[in-house]
């Protein structure tokens, strides 16, 4: 039987993979952008988990407005990706200097 230390251990994994994602790649916005949603996915699997161990659907609601959120986040961040790439000719992480000012 599955029991919420296995949901728990899997979320642990994705989160930590996320975590390693963000900070050992540096140079690629988009392994970054996946990283990311890859940290949002292991608290939406801490939600629904909980939320089931414990029979109350807030943890499940909640999921719903996290999954919205990632969605609004990865569809904006790929649009300014898309700007960036087109005024600068590359997606780099060192280059992002530039924006400041």
């Amino acid at each position: 039987m599955i029991g919420i230390g296995h949901y728990v251990a899997v979320s642990s994994v994705l989160f930590v993979l996320g975590v390693l994602g963000i900070f050992l790649n540096r140079k690629n916005v988009i392994i970054i952008l996946m990283a990311i949603e890859l940290i949002l996915l292991a608290v939406n699997i801490n939600l629904v988990a909980f939320s089931s161990y414990l029979h109350d659907l807030t943890g499940q609601i909640f999921a719903m407005f996290v999954l919205t959120v990632a969605a609004g986040e990865a569809a904006v961040g790929l649009a300014i990706l898309v700007i960036y790439f087109r005024d600068r000719g590359t997606i780099a992480v060192d280059d992002v200097h530039h924006l400041k000012g």
